[in-house]
Order: structure tokens, then C-alpha cells, then sequence
């Protein structure tokens, strides 16, 4: 849904790339850099009730996301083990955006009178985020293709944390409380798709008539 903006960003990031690699800046330090604010802002902000300036301020270094692939591009440094880093490391920064929502909802009952299910949806949001890129992963290890799903993980994040940022300045919780509902099944949904679609690619029969 949102690759497009991805793509544009990539562009408008080539200049400030070029500038960090003049400085000596590494596409490893960017990344690790990107998931240390991130997870610093989300478990520092979000669970505090700072809804509106967490979810802006992950909103904005969600768009630097693909910075340290382009700076990898232009310093010729781009390879598996700078995919494998930013990958590994996404993990741990949605882990930190939805495990923030989760304790936003747990640490203040007073804000909502729909902390447990709201609490149960961040919970399954994080759980099954974190199953989509596996299942790719996992795929891709064994030979298959799971490129494939409605909900990517900058789908998953923008969906999230627009909600959670307008909850800040007023809207009703119950959105927040729907629109993570409708999240978690879009993320199962996109499980399912991948297992399928590996599945029709891996299944015992097809694999015999390739042979």
C-alpha cells in the first residue's frame, strides 16, 4: 500500500545518503541507529501517554527506514549480511511500537473502558507481525516465494500508530480498539496467504512432477 511512498522517499534520501558517507557514516550505524530511537521513543513515549508525539515521531523515522539501503547502494555495501541486520532489527523496533501500545493500555485503565481488549489486540498485532516476516524468511530458506500478502510492514505501522496519535489528541479509544482488531486479522490473513502460496509451491505432487 505504501511501497510507493517507499520508493519516492528512497529518492529524496540520496542527497542526505551522499552527505553521511562524505562523514564516514556506516549503513550498519544508520540502522542501528534508526532501531534505538525508535524502540527508545516507543517504550519511553507511548506507554507514558504521550500517544500524539511517539506515534509522530515513529511516523517520522519510519520514513528513514530506507535510508541505510540506499547509503549501503551508494558506498557499494549492500549484500546479505546488511539485509539480514535491518531485517532482524525491524523485528525488534515493531516488537517496541505495539509492546508500547500494549503497556499504553495496561498502564492507564482510567483512559479506556476497553483496556482489555484493546491490550489483547496490540498483543496479537505483535505476535503476528512478527509471524509475517518469518514466513517469508522461512520460505525464501527452503526455496519458495511468499512475497505476497495485504499487510506489509509499513502498512502494519502506519495503520497502527495514525489511530494511536489522533487517540492523543482526542479521538475516542474504541477506534484504536477496531482498527487493531482489523489489523491483526489483516496480518493472519497475510500468514495464511504465504502459507498457501508455499504450499503451492512446495506441495509433495508439484514437486514430483517437477522432478
Amino acid at each position: 500500500m505504501f511501497s510507493r511512498l517507499r520508493s519516492a522517499m528512497q529518492a529524496l534520501f540520496t542527497p542526505l545518503a551522499k552527505g553521511l558517507m562524505r562523514l564516514g557514516v556506516s549503513p550498519d550505524a544508520v540502522t542501528i541507529a534508526g532501531t534505538v530511537v525508535v524502540t527508545g521513543v516507543a517504550l519511553g513515549l507511548l506507554p507514558t501517554g504521550h500517544l500524539f508525539l511517539g506515534a509522530l515521531l515513529i511516523g517520522v523515522f519510519a520514513l528513514f527506514d530506507s535510508l541505510d539501503g540506499v547509503l549501503a547502494r551508494l558506498s557499494g555495501r549492500s549484500g546479505p549480511w546488511g539485509a539480514f541486520l535491518d531485517s532482524t532489527l525491524d523485528r525488534i523496533s515493531d516488537g517496541a511500537v505495539f509492546g508500547g501500545i500494549t503497556l499504553w493500555f495496561v498502564l492507564h485503565p482510567d483512559a479506556s473502558s476497553y483496556q482489555r481488549w484493546g491490550a489483547a489486540a496490540a498483543l496479537a498485532c505483535l505476535v503476528l507481525g512478527g509471524v509475517v516476516p518469518y514466513a517469508r524468511a522461512r520460505a525464501e530458506s527452503v526455496g519458495a516465494d511468499a512475497h505476497v500478502g495485504i499487510a506489509e510492514r509499513t502498512d502494519r505501522l502506519v495503520i497502527a500508530l495514525a489511530p494511536t496519535g489522533f487517540v492523543g489528541l482526542g479521538l475516542p479509544v474504541i477506534v484504536l480498539v477496531v482498527v487493531l482488531w482489523l489489523l491483526a486479522a489483516a496480518s493472519l490473513v497475510t500468514v495464511v496467504q504465504r502459507i498457501a502460496a508455499v504450499h503451492r509451491q512446495l506441495a509433495p505432487g508439484r514437486e514430483a512432477a517437477r522432478g
